[in-house]
């Protein structure tokens, strides 16, 4: 056993002390962790401490996060109704057609990228949203904004998505 040991310290050593694996090593190059980051963490934050903060918003919030915890999806988007950033939704982005498809909440089934009006970004420091002066949809977009006419359109900016969608809606569970 004590010369296993030996023979598994030294391998260990010559490993770790860097003199042979470091010239291998190229740097991040190799390293894609960016393309599996999440925002679910971000959105919880934003959910609890800003649009559905409180006791009166807790069950509303509770249901949300467990459509979210449920959820294959790792970037999450909150609707607002307008720049007055009043809480509407949580979306989920299909990263092949870059649509919108809504997870909780209210607000149009599916929604193109290209009906998006504004987006925004959430501050944990601050505790508050702030706009982004851009239209690309990119993984540091936490809500976005539709134009007031999809709110009134009953139904018709969910177009030809909205039966795909709709595989994606998860029935009440009875508890």
């Amino acid at each position: 056993i004590r010369l296993a040991n030996l023979n598994g310290d030294k391998d260990w050593e010559s490993g770790s002390n860097g003199t042979s694996p470091a010239p291998e090593y190229t740097g991040p190059k190799l390293f894609k962790e960016p393309s599996f980051k999440s925002n679910k963490f971000i959105i919880h934050n934003a959910l609890s401490r800003c649009c559905l903060a409180g006791k009166v918003n807790e069950a509303q919030k509770n249901k949300i996060v467990e459509e979210m915890e449920k959820s294959p999806a790792n970037h999450f988007l909150i609707l607002f109704r307008d720049s007055s950033c009043q809480f509407r939704g949580v979306y989920t982005m299909n990263p092949d057609s870059q649509e919108l498809i809504r997870l909780a909440g209210v607000g149009p089934r599916t929604i193109g990228s290209t009906q998006v009006e504004s987006i925004y970004k959430y501050s944990s420091d601050r505790k508050q949203f702030s706009a982004i002066p851009s239209k690309t949809m990119g993984m540091s977009v936490d809500a976005f904004t539709i134009p007031s006419h999809l709110w009134h359109g009953g139904g018709g900016a969910g177009g030809g998505g909205s039966r795909r969608a709709s595989i994606t809606k998860k029935a009440v569970i009875s508890k």
